[in-house]
């Protein structure tokens, strides 16, 4: 298990002009496999275009406390990305006028950007219906200065959504670290006790399954039926919804692929599995990212190739949502994982 970013390891694939060498050669440049652009023609969605903006997706930095296999953002504890109080009022000022109606904050571990609380505070204010923080629930086990956060996240009804690999110890630690598991049913608990995920609460608690491999996940419902079971009778744990996410082939999952041999066959399981109707409604089209440095972002995955959106407002300080809506959305071969089956996002499947 790594314990540091690909970044810190000075690791090619950190850059992300390598990524996307890898992404636009090999399969699909010698016409093995159709681009997702050629491929998204066939359907009649290109190009893809953005809907009514319903999510604003704000990330706070790359610093974690943890250093996950397969983790997108390549973040860990040696990332010192991070959202200034300057460039939080700038989001602060958008989310006062923007008709979107959820705002979610996701990191690294967004818990530990020393601004954190105030930005939560400020922004809780601004009349936001579904407030979410993605939590990789050790954060809250890490320090005593993150033990209160479950009465906090309580405080200010935020909705928590946490990354749970597995239900088994095994492959949690096998994907995330030695000793998460353990953590993170200890963190569950403890959202439990204040309120979170019980039956019939409004304190919301979902959890977020990716694969250990380089396969696509399972059926959602399914999933969600044996984490609810196993974690009920093991641990005693409620949570509301389980989303399902597929693993995108970008950082540090790329990675993984490249260096199991399994680029090339996971990029054909991915386009075996495509699905037009999941096009209809992946995350890009309703949603905006924003990176702690505040540059905008057609969807967080594209936030971590440097794929800034097609528009002359590309920064949160200028930001002008009329402008934003009509830009077409950029793709590459990654948007492959949101298409394919039921189509996976922030918010698991879409189709």
């Amino acid at each position: 298990m790594a314990t540091k970013s690909l970044k810190a390891r000075n690791n090619d694939i950190a850059n992300t002009s390598r990524q996307m060498e890898i992404l636009s050669n090999g399969i699909f440049a010698n016409g093995e496999l159709p681009t997702f652009a050629a491929k998204i023609k066939e359907t009649g969605h290109f190009p893809l275009r953005p809907k009514k903006l319903e999510i604003l997706q704000i990330n706070l930095g790359y610093m974690c406390n943890q250093v996950c296999e397969h983790c997108h953002v390549d973040a860990g504890p040696d990332r010192k990305e991070i959202m200034t109080v300057e460039t939080m009022k700038q989001c602060l000022e958008v989310i006062q006028k923007t008709d979107a109606h959820t705002l979610d904050l996701t990191g690294g571990a967004p818990e530990m950007n020393p601004n954190f609380r105030w930005f939560v505070e400020e922004a809780s204010k601004a009349g936001i219906k579904d407030f979410i923080v993605r939590s990789n629930l050790t954060i809250i086990r890490a320090n005593k200065k993150y033990y209160d956060l479950p009465q906090f996240f309580k405080k200010h009804n935020v909705h928590v959504v946490s990354s749970m690999p597995h239900w088994t110890r095994g492959k949690t630690d096998k994907q995330r670290g030695k000793g998460v598991f353990d953590l993170s049913i200890k963190a569950l608990q403890e959202l439990n006790a204040v309120g979170y995920g019980m039956p019939g609460s409004d304190l919301k608690l979902d959890l977020v399954y990716n694969p250990s491999g380089a396969f696509l996940p399972g059926d959602q419902m399914a999933l969600e039926n044996d984490f609810k079971k196993a974690l009920k009778e093991d641990f005693d744990i409620d949570f509301h919804s389980l989303f399902a996410i597929t693993n995108l082939p970008i950082s540090r999952f790329l990675d993984y692929l490249i260096a199991s041999d399994n680029y090339e066959d996971y990029m054909h399981s991915l386009l075996d599995a495509y699905n037009p109707a999941a096009v209809e409604n992946v995350m890009c089209t309703n949603t905006l990212s924003i990176s702690w440095d505040g540059w905008l972002f057609d969807c967080d995955f594209n936030q971590m190739l440097n794929l800034k959106v097609a528009s002359k407002v590309k920064h949160i300080k200028d930001y002008n949502e009329d402008l934003l809506q009509d830009r077409n959305i950029i793709i590459n071969q990654h948007c492959y994982g949101c298409t394919a089956g039921a189509g996976s996002s922030c918010q698991g499947v879409v189709a």
